[in-house]
């Protein structure tokens, strides 16, 4: 099994893991819930092990391709959130759900994004240089657009210090190890080989990770179930919204194809893994239902990504004859 090979299965693993978890959830329900405890060191793990994947030490690669850049920034940072205030307007949500659905949709993914754009015959190599700027903007936006489209009554909410806590630890300081390890890389042989193992940690971690959400969660979400089934048409409208929109911007700025199409997978895909934990970090009374409705738009992301692969190429943004 090589590191590619794991990638290239990636959707399959992380579909299995979700539903080993729903099951152990639901038919083991103590030894699921006390998984619980085990959630925040995994992602700090994961989140390193993708970080230090994102080469934050070629920023002024993705800046020098500055008509995607500018393409990617409008599409992400503009239009989604349009989009998304749009649809939480049409389909209305109590605020922990809406507090949830704004976490996910307005973060644009930086890790495996990578992959479906190559699988869907993307320019990879663009998407791969542009994921600094996408997690530095993302960062520094989101509390924006929080404060916008919930207003006072998520600043009363959420509590600062457990806030700030789960940002340090799982995303801060994940970070800030990864950037290390890469410094280390480019000085040193054992520091790259270092760097290539790190490589192999997004996919069993990640899969790792859905497992014991859901299966530490799934008691929970299911009491509210009639609610999180609520979300779906939301995430649905968003998978189909996302590749039209985006084709257009791609035609405004006359990308060639490999451009275009990663432009439509960035924009259609969300930063799930990277903000949950920001959700876990919410009073308990809204960290069920937040942390809920992003595993669920994870689950539906997932199928998304498996028709987006197809339809990508051959019909919405097609190689000329």
């Amino acid at each position: 099994m090589t590191r590619e090979g794991l990638e290239n299965q990636r959707i399959w693993i992380y579909g299995i893991s979700l539903l080993i978890g729903g099951f152990t959830g639901l038919t083991f329900e103590n030894f699921g819930a006390g998984l619980q405890w085990t959630i925040s060191p995994l992602i700090a793990i994961l989140m390193y092990g993708m970080f230090a994947q994102i080469p934050f030490l070629k920023i002024r690669e993705a800046v020098s391709n500055v008509r995607f850049m500018i393409a990617l920034l409008i599409g992400n940072f503009v239009i989604v959130p349009t989009i998304v205030w749009g649809l939480i307007s049409i389909f209305p949500q109590p605020a922990p759900i809406v507090l949830g659905i704004c976490l996910v949709l307005l973060t644009p993914c930086i890790d495996y994004v990578i992959v479906f754009t190559q699988l869907g015959k993307g320019n990879e190599k663009l998407m791969l240089a542009a994921t600094p700027i996408l997690f530095v903007v993302q960062m520094v936006l989101l509390p924006l657009y929080l404060w916008l489209f919930i207003g006072k009554e998520v600043m009363s909410i959420v509590q600062i210090g457990p806030f700030l806590e789960a940002f340090f630890l799982l995303i801060v300081v994940p970070l800030l190890l990864a950037v290390l390890t890469q410094l280390w890389a480019r000085k040193q042989t054992i520091g790259d080989k270092a760097l290539n193992l790190t490589a192999w940690l997004p996919v069993p971690f990640m899969a790792l990770v859905l497992f014991v959400i859901v299966a530490s969660q799934i008691g929970k979400v299911y009491n509210d179930f009639n609610s999180i089934v609520q979300v779906i048409p939301i995430y649905l409208f968003f998978l189909i919204i996302m590749p039209i929109v985006s084709r257009f911007i791609a035609r405004v700025f006359t990308f060639d194809i490999g451009a275009g199409r990663a432009l439509i997978f960035s924009m259609g895909t969300r930063n799930s893994l990277v903000v949950l934990p920001l959700a876990l970090a919410l009073p308990e009374s809204w960290r069920t239902l937040a942390a809920a409705v992003i595993v669920t738009q994870t689950i539906v992301e997932l199928i998304g990504e498996l028709i987006y692969i197809k339809i990508v190429p051959k019909w919405i943004l097609r190689d000329p004859k």
